[in-house]
């Protein structure tokens, strides 16, 4: 594999995603791969944003907030991208924190139960 460009199947390979989920990237304008005929190819520009969209996917942020980050670096630039990005990760922090708590409480109160049914109190 080139490190510079990368084949569609390369791209596929590399980031481990479908060619289904590729093409839907394109599609939405995520990512806008180099056309050679009917190859694609995916230079630097568009392994970056491939590295961002999943981090991002991992982290719990929507396709569309993805695209709008992304849009932020392209008409304003890396300060109001990185600012951004602060405000959606202090957002996400908050959602995920309150979602591990109701996990928490969810594992005690099912453990409990398990546990007096085990005991024959159930």
């Amino acid at each position: 594999m080139s490190e510079t460009r990368l084949s569609f199947k390369e791209m596929c390979a590399k980031f481990d995603v479908t060619p289904r989920t590729l093409r839907y990237y394109e599609y939405i304008e995520l990512l806008q791969p180099e056309r050679d005929g009917r190859s694609r190819f995916y230079g630097p520009r568009e392994i970056a944003r491939m590295t961002l969209i999943l981090r991002g996917r991992r982290f719990g942020f929507s396709l569309e907030e993805i695209r709008q980050w992304l849009l932020i670096y392209d008409h304003q630039g890396t300060q109001a991208q990185m600012d951004e990005w602060i405000r959606l990760a202090d957002r996400q922090l908050d959602a995920l924190t309150k979602e591990r708590e109701q996990l928490d409480r969810t594992i005690a109160e099912l453990r409990d139960l398990r546990d007096d049914v085990a005991k024959g109190e159930g």
